[in-house]
């Protein structure tokens, strides 16, 4: 079900198909979708802001990244 979704990602707009192939990745690796989603997550804005696009990011995707990064800094046990 979820490689159905796949074909609907803008490939050609590295700004959206990085943030979904790490979340792809992240999932597949960690065996946890909550960690690929939250990796997605922060990469999407990061690359946002880095190709000069922070107009398309909003305030609640930066919240959101900010809250996904705490969580990778002091949310998962070791």
């Amino acid at each position: 079900m979820m490689f159905g979704s796949v074909r609907e990602i803008e490939w050609d707009d590295l700004t959206e198909a990085i943030p979904a192939f790490v979340t792809l990745i992240m999932i597949a690796l960690s065996f946890n979708i909550a960690n690929g989603l939250t990796a997605g997550l922060i990469v999407h804005p990061i690359l946002k802001l880095l190709t000069g696009r922070f107009h398309e990011i909003s305030a609640g995707s930066i919240l959101l990244a900010t809250i996904c990064l705490v969580y990778y800094c002091f949310g998962i046990p070791h």
